[in-house]
């Protein structure tokens, strides 16, 4: 109970960081969105058909206090148009994701597809592996505030390996 409480209050707390930080992101200009990723070439030197991925823009980090072992990570994930990240898991981590802008697409294995609009979330339990995130749009960009409760020090991202 008193674990719930203290992941509660900070997650309260991580939305009042990022809610800060957005807000003051726009008090001052804005830079230019991350430019997608660039097609690749086949040996006969015809572009692959390939779609952009998302950027992290990390927030604040910081331990837990009174929960040895564990920090709070907050960060905004950027989704230009078409964008989609490549399947991967968070380690141990527990996952809080927010809408900020746009629309996004998930897929947990184990779980049914679900779409995302601003303003709605999703979390992922510890070990869930991510087979889909995309931005659906092929025009407008996509925004989320992630937050991770994870093992100090560990990788918060693992792409799953080529096959």
């Amino acid at each position: 109970m008193a674990g719930m409480q203290i992941a509660a209050g900070t997650l309260a707390a991580g939305m009042m960081v990022a809610g800060t930080a957005c807000s003051h992101a726009a008090d001052r200009p804005t830079a230019a969105a991350p430019a997608p990723a660039v097609a690749s070439q086949h040996p006969s030197g015809t572009p692959a058909s390939q779609r952009p991925s998302p950027t992290d823009t990390p927030i604040y980090t910081q331990p837990l206090p009174h929960v040895q072992g564990k920090t709070f990570t907050s960060m905004i994930v950027y989704f230009p148009p078409d964008a989609r990240a490549a399947p991967h898991r968070h380690g141990s981590a527990f996952v809080y994701a927010y809408v900020l802008e746009g629309t996004v697409r998930s897929h947990l294995a184990g779980e049914p597809e679900r779409t995302y609009h601003q303003g709605q979330n999703w979390v992922e339990q510890p070990g869930a592996h991510h087979l889909l995130t995309e931005n659906t749009s092929p025009t407008k960009p996509a925004k989320l505030l992630v937050i991770f409760i994870s093992n100090t020090g560990a990788k918060l991202k693992i792409n799953d390996q080529p096959k």
